[in-house]
């Protein structure tokens, strides 16, 4: 049901939609409708006589897609993909392969993904981290869950549990109500339950003064009670895009405000910022009721659908501000839900995750990166709407893990996942294989570990104690770094290094090792980042020349070494004229083992390594 938010709600003209041809005709305008379930059965029906039909092919794969039925979709999906699609054929294959427990291929049509869209965001998060979903599993559980009572046989989410033991949240069981054509459900109402303190949940009813004839909820209830914000249609106000083409009329969702009076809700009524050009979804609203956050695909966004925010004062609306790339990205981000110490919950189908919609959290006072929350809050299928009430530590969120949108009720572990983001002060790039020591208050050290390809490493301490992180990496200075003593969830630690200075003499400019590949001669990220220190002093020093010498140990053949030690000096040379150094100031050539640093018949490792080097030699300061 969540992904009817995604897309246009809409009323049907009398007349004829346009169609592919003449055979998908009733197909197409069921499609069209997103009455996807008709659609399949329709488009099935001329399978047989049209094998081999890419077009049918995708309308069946983005049908069920469209309505999760994984194991269908990834039937359809592989028919398409034996012959070459766009980009996103692959990356949604992947997901329902996901969502189906076969990460393996899901990998590969990743991969596949990636190289057909290099610069889509969602490619370059993978490539960067192509085993994710290992470390993902490996992460401490947070929350406890257990399946909610209020739960029916219909799709039922977006729970919140208010400070006044009310639990809101939108269901379509109301069989009195006409079915959608999306799920053949009944549309949406708002309904209410009373959380008792024993953990007991009364029986749920219909919320009075807010419900209509279309889709109603989710919705967001202020910290006093008073006010709510929730999602209705535009219909509603007969507001509507007319497309003459489909002789259709396009409805959009709108944000609805209603205030409580002597405990009956009253006066709801569109807020000012809602627009038949776009649709506003799945509200939350700040403890102190002064930041309404919402989802949208308005214009200036990221991506399909967005999370936003915008500044409330009474009936008055500012800007809505799109929350930026640290929560959105070219997928969908929905469902957000603010707490108390301004963390943000949200629901991603494009971040990393375990398949389907998956749950992330960012920090907003921080501004850090979105974590995704782990097991067993996330599945393989689509996880959403997740509200914490961090007073009564109380968590609701929804998920199809069963086959419908079920409610859960989540309950905090306390334990801490102390994410460590190790980074350089000078590049402000992220640091991989640096070496990071845990240490207690007692100065126990109780985890070593290297950060992975993006500069990071989860570990997982204990709640209310503060913790010591001494971290170091070659060529750069060591680092410690604390987090305080916190509460249940998870801590950021942002750790600066210092990159090591060069020295200059009155002869050389001395950095840190360059490493180079085994038998190679490319410039690495860590050679670059070295090498770029020595243009830095070229360009403080514009007069100096340099004459680079490259050196190898006493391993292999003279000639080989002093051909790879050639190859390797006209690296280096050739990257330091990339960056803007006239070539006139910058030679070098190749020594091999010809002046080793250390003599040594049985050369340790230690000595090898200080014989493989490079040396800058100054010819002209």
């Amino acid at each position: 049901m969540k992904k009817l938010y995604i897309t246009l709600s809409f009323v049907i003209a009398s007349g004829i939609l346009s169609a592919q041809n003449n055979k998908t005709k009733s197909a197409d305008k069921l499609f069209d409708r997103f009455e996807y379930v008709e659609a399949a059965n329709q488009y099935l029906k001329l399978v047989d006589e049209n094998q081999n039909d890419n077009y049918i092919n995708q309308q069946l794969a983005d049908s069920y897609y469209n309505v999760f039925n994984t194991k269908e979709a990834v039937k359809w999906y592989s028919k398409l993909v034996q012959e070459e699609q766009k980009p996103e054929v692959y990356y949604k294959y992947s997901q329902m392969l996901k969502a189906e427990g076969n990460y393996d291929e899901a990998n590969k049509q990743m991969q596949k993904f990636a190289s057909l869209a290099p610069n889509d965001k969602r490619a370059i998060s993978f490539k960067n981290n192509p085993n994710y979903l290992t470390k993902l599993k490996s992460q401490r559980p947070i929350f406890d869950i257990k399946p909610s009572e209020l739960s029916s046989d219909k799709s039922d989410f977006g729970g919140i549990l208010t400070n006044d033991n009310t639990i809101y949240f939108a269901s379509a069981r109301n069989t009195a109500r006409k079915n959608h054509g999306w799920n053949k459900e009944p549309f949406l109402d708002i309904y209410q339950a009373t959380y008792n303190e024993n953990g007991t949940i009364s029986e749920a009813t219909l919320v009075e003064g807010v419900n209509t004839k279309w889709h109603d909820g989710p919705a967001s209830v202020t910290a006093d009670g008073n006010t709510m914000y929730y999602v209705s249609e535009s219909f509603n106000e007969n507001k509507f895009e007319k497309v003459k083409e489909k002789n259709a009329k396009y409805g959009r969702m709108y944000l609805y405000k209603a205030t409580k009076n002597e405990g009956k809700w009253e006066n709801a009524k569109p807020i000012s910022l809602n627009s038949t050009e776009y649709s506003l979804r799945n509200p939350s609203i700040s403890n102190d009721g002064k930041t309404l956050y919402f989802s949208s695909d308005m214009p200036g966004g990221i991506g399909g659908e967005d999370i936003w925010k915008v500044s409330v004062n009474g009936d008055e609306y500012g800007t809505p501000e799109n929350l930026g790339e640290n929560i959105n990205t070219g997928g969908n981000e929905s469902f957000p839900f603010i707490t108390e110490e301004n963390s943000l919950y949200f629901t991603s189908d494009s971040r990393q995750g375990f398949g389907g919609y998956d749950v992330f959290v960012a920090d907003l006072k921080k501004g850090t990166e979105a974590i995704n929350v782990g097991e067993p809050v996330n599945s393989e299928k689509d996880d959403f709407s997740f509200s914490f009430n961090t007073a009564k530590k109380v968590a609701m969120f929804s998920s199809n893990r069963e086959g419908v949108d079920n409610l859960y009720l989540a309950n905090p572990i306390c334990g801490v996942n102390a994410i460590v983001i190790v980074k350089s002060t000078e590049t402000r790039k992220t640091i991989e294989g640096a070496t990071i020591n845990v240490v207690d208050n007692t100065n126990n050290v109780i985890a070593t570990d290297l950060t992975n390809g993006v500069g990071q490493k989860i570990f997982e301490v204990e709640c209310e104690k503060e913790y010591t992180y001494k971290i170091s990496k070659d060529g750069f200075e060591d680092g410690i770094f604390t987090s305080p003593a916190s509460g249940n969830g998870s801590t950021l630690v942002e750790a600066y290094l210092e990159p090591i200075k060069p020295i200059i003499t009155e002869k050389e400019v001395i950095l840190q090792p360059i490493f180079f590949e085994f038998n190679e001669s490319n410039i690495t990220a860590q050679g670059a980042e070295e090498l770029d220190k020595l243009v830095a002093i070229m360009i403080e020093y514009p007069e100096m020349v340099i004459f680079a010498k490259s050196h190898t140990d006493s391993r292999g053949k003279d000639k080989y070494n002093l051909n790879l030690s050639e190859n390797r000096a006209k690296s280096t040379v050739q990257y330091i004229i990339s960056k803007g150094i006239d070539k006139a100031r910058i030679s070098g050539q190749g020594f091999g083992e010809s002046e080793l640093k250390i003599q040594c018949d049985d050369c340790t490792e230690e000595e090898h390594s200080q014989n493989r080097r490079s040396e800058f030699l100054i010819i002209k300061k």
